[in-house]
């Protein structure tokens, strides 16, 4: 079987940058709520709404995929397969595509015309689903190669929450934490010791779906996202996700510890969940955690592309020497939970 790789990673975030505190003053209702000391978000990017620089979510993932090929050795028309892992999909202003697939769009753009193509959805773990499907076809044999991409122009939800929020407590808050971001890796069967991604796994338990739905707004002409924050993240479900992980560590023949783990990347939603999540997994396998990375205080979440954006910040800021290894941990909605762990040695930012 061959051994998988990050072979090369991008980022593109708007130059714009919107803070928690501007965003709360916008709302209609008295302002009930600290919301950058609950979350931990202090800004966020949001995308160029003007007519000559618009950027949506195709843009925004072309920009990311141009950084990525600008570190790898292959070009494009050298990719076996393009994957849109992408939850927003615009291209143009308040032009929302389900067809023809983001994918086959992306691959036109960039030039790659050999490659295959296909769209995944899993909400915010799409980015690393589509990472698990590659690598999953690489193993098998079926590409040698190829990209994951995702734009996320995201920030209309955040938009049409401050038109709508009517109450102190209203489902629409969550959508006051997102920002715009684009990220994009190749990888490759060139894996080794010191560059291979060891294990991808994913697990959706839909009983939860209901507590986060994005959806056209029932009140105005806007994109809208309903969420039961109270439902969604709590002990429970993340006791869940913490037991899954120490099955497959058992079924696996690996221990918590033993998988000297460096750093680990949590979807970046909230930074007390964070410490929380942290604390339950510390007190599950008895065993000091790992360095937590995170963005989130400057970039909020960014849905699809929270894990890959940070892993990008800190190889851009030197922060993750070679031969680390990383543990990636969603937390999405479907509700998804389930964990990534490589070793990165070639990635450069």
């Amino acid at each position: 079987m061959q051994r998988t790789r990050f072979e090369s990673i991008g980022s593109y975030t708007p130059a714009t940058v919107r803070s928690t505190e501007e965003l709360i003053a916008s709302l209609a209702v008295p302002r009930s709520l600290d919301l950058e000391r609950i979350t931990g978000i202090k800004n966020r990017r949001v995308y160029d709404p003007s007519p000559e620089h618009y950027e949506s979510s195709f843009d925004l993932a072309l920009r990311a995929i141009d950084d990525c090929l600008k570190h790898s050795d292959y070009a494009p028309d050298e990719l076996d397969i393009v994957i849109s892992a992408s939850i927003t999909r615009t291209r143009g202003k308040e032009i929302f595509c389900y067809a023809p697939a983001f994918g086959l769009m992306i691959r036109n753009a960039i030039g790659a015309t050999q490659a295959r193509h296909f769209d995944v959805s899993n909400a915010c773990a799409g980015m690393m689903t589509g990472v698990m499907v590659l690598d999953r076809m690489i193993k098998t044999g079926v590409v040698r190669n190829g990209l994951v991409v995702s734009g996320e122009q995201i920030t209309p939800i955040a938009e049409t929450a401050v038109r709508e929020i009517s109450e102190p407590y209203d489902p629409q808050f969550a959508a006051l934490t997102v920002g715009d971001a684009a990220v994009a890796v190749v990888l490759d069967d060139r894996g080794g010791d010191h560059d291979e991604i060891h294990y991808v796994e994913l697990m959706t338990t839909s009983a939860g779906a209901e507590h986060c739905i994005g959806m056209p707004s029932d009140r105005s002409n806007g994109i809208a996202l309903y969420t039961d924050n109270r439902a969604m993240q709590n002990e429970a479900r993340y006791l869940q996700a913490i037991n899954r992980m120490a099955m497959f560590l058992k079924d696996t023949g690996r221990t918590w510890e033993g998988e000297k783990y460096d750093y680990w990347i949590h979807h970046q939603f909230s930074a007390p969940a964070i410490e929380y999540i942290s604390s339950l997994t510390e007190q599950h396998f008895g065993t000091p955690m790992p360095q937590a990375l995170n963005v989130l205080h400057e970039y909020g979440n960014t849905a699809s592309t929270s894990h890959f954006l940070v892993l990008h910040e800190y190889l851009a800021q030197q922060q993750i020497p070679k031969g680390s290894k990383i543990l990636m941990i969603p937390e999405a909605s479907g509700i998804v939970s389930g964990h990534l762990a490589a070793t990165i040695s070639r990635l450069e930012a």
